[in-house]
Formats: C-alpha cells, structure tokens, sequence
C-alpha cells in the first residue's frame, strides 16, 4: 500500500506539497518522513544519480521520479508492485505540472500547493488495492517497465551524501587554516625584517640627526 507522499522542488530542497492525512498506520512515521527530507537535501545538493529510483528503508521501500526540477516521492510497502507505485507518481507528476506548472520556480514558502492534497488522496485510492481490475491492466502494461530502475539502501544513499558533506566540510577548514597560515606567515616575514633592519634604520636615524645638529650649529 502506499503509505507516505511528499512533493519537493530539486533544486532546494521546498516542500512544495505532501499528503495530509499519510503516515496514521505507519510506526515511527516522522521517522521516515524526516529520511525524505535528507533525500531531497542530498537532491538539492546535486547527490542524486538517476531521475528515477528506489530506496530501501526498513519494511518500506522509497520511489520516486524527478521531472521539471520536482522530485514526487511515496513510501510503499516492500510488497506493492513496483510498476504501480511509479504510474502512482506519474498521475501525481502530470497533474502537478498540469495545475502548477508555472509557478513551481517562484514558490517561496514550504507547502505553498498544499491543496493538491485532494488529488493525492483521490489518486492514491485508486492505487491502494492491487486487485482491482483496473491496477490488473497496470500491472500487465508493457508499455511501462520498471526494470531498469535501480534499487538501493537508504543508509548507501544519505550516506554517500553525508560523505561528501564532510569531504566538502575539511576541505573548506584546509581553505580556511591555509588562509590562517599564510597571514600568519606574513606577519613573522614582517616582524622578522623589522628586527632586521631596525638597528640599521636607528643608526641612519642617529647619524641623520648628528648632521642636522651640526648643520645647525654652524
């Protein structure tokens, strides 16, 4: 069955729509909601290898597509058919693109589409019971396969993220502490000529003013 729905724009990370009343019969549901918030975060940082995937994640399974800067994501049980959880998201996208299209870019709030909850529900109905004779026909449509969509852990996906977040990190420190360094450098470069020339420039000092001194007297 499809548990959770949640809509979000790629580029970062905006929730742009969810399904309202999702997650009622799902255990640890913000669990699993907050794990869709890390995956549009990795999406939003350029994290992702395929517009189309599936990620493992306890006794539920993530899928989602992304199309027009938009990632449209549902959390099915591990049973539901694969084919059927991405038509599910297919409907939601061709929709979503149809009634808000063009004011997906300038969305500035989380949530601003939160109305379109009335169709996930609606829609969502209509893919609960695999039985139906309509979700048969689905089923047994060559025209849309799935194989090839690949298939992963949600632990490899978010922590491929969080790697490249620390690599990300140290290497700003390194920018940082060199910077640090180098300043640091210049100022014992500065003190270090000081020390040098200074008894020099006293003594050119002193000897200046003997000659002024005598200058004057004469």
């Amino acid at each position: 069955m499809v548990k959770l729905t949640m809509i979000a724009r790629v580029t970062d990370g905006l929730p742009l729509a969810e399904g309202l009343d999702d997650g009622r019969d799902v255990s640890d549901a913000d669990f699993y909601k907050q794990q869709v918030k890390s995956l549009f975060k990795n999406l939003s940082r350029g994290h992702n290898e395929a517009s189309r995937m599936s990620v493992e994640t306890g006794p539920y399974i993530f899928h989602y597509i992304i199309e027009g800067r938009v990632c449209y994501l549902t959390m099915c049980d591990r049973a539901y058919p694969k084919k059927l959880a991405f038509q599910y998201l297919e409907d939601l996208k061709n929709e979503f693109e149809r009634t808000y299209g063009n004011q997906i870019e300038t969305a500035a709030r989380p949530y601003a589409f939160i109305k379109f909850d009335t169709f996930i529900q609606k829609t969502k109905k209509l893919y609960q019971d695999t039985r139906t004779q309509r979700n048969i026909s689905k089923l047994n449509d060559e025209l849309y396969e799935v194989h090839q969509i690949m298939t992963r852990n949600v632990q490899e996906v978010l922590g491929v993220g969080e790697k490249l977040d620390e690599v990300s990190q140290m290497s700003s420190r390194l920018t940082s502490e060199s910077r640090i360094y180098a300043d640091k450098a210049k100022d014992l470069n500065r003190q270090a000529l000081i020390r040098k020339w200074a008894p020099v420039a006293i003594v050119l000092g002193v000897v200046f003013l003997l000659f002024w001194v005598k200058n004057k007297l004469w």
